[in-house]
């Protein structure tokens, strides 16, 4: 079971960051974090890295669900998406957790549905966003 669906694009990073941003509205995510991995990388440890940013990409009313039916389960939450420029600098890559993968320690059935429906709309946002 692979932990997370990706897509490549040839859109340039900025561009393909304003399509993801987009299309995770489009599927009632909201963005609460994000973590330019490039930058921090600089600041912290002096090293050059391609643009690599984190999403944490929230979803209130399957947070909200999510947490009813485990309360422990925010420790998993958000759930990230990456936007990364390719190695050789065209295009980039786009990709999202699977949450069923995540949340395949827990046994819970109705979390298992939760993260079901979550990851197809994390999937449907992916494909839009470079569509």
């Amino acid at each position: 079971m692979s932990y997370y669906h990706s897509r490549t694009t040839t859109l340039p990073f900025d561009e393909a960051m304003a399509r993801v941003r987009e299309a995770l509205k489009a599927e009632q995510f909201g963005v609460i974090t994000e973590i330019d991995v490039a930058n921090t990388f600089k600041q912290k440890l002096d090293v050059d890295f391609r643009p690599y940013i984190i999403l944490g990409a929230c979803n209130p009313k399957a947070a909200h669900e999510a947490l009813l039916a485990e309360d422990k389960v925010g420790v998993m939450l958000p759930c990230n998406v990456i936007i990364q420029a390719s190695p050789s600098g065209s295009g980039c890559e786009i990709a999202a957790v699977d949450p069923v993968a995540s949340m395949s320690a827990i046994d819970n059935p109705a979390l298992k549905t939760k993260a079901q429906d979550i990851g197809a709309s994390l999937v449907r946002a992916i494909d839009a966003a470079v569509a």
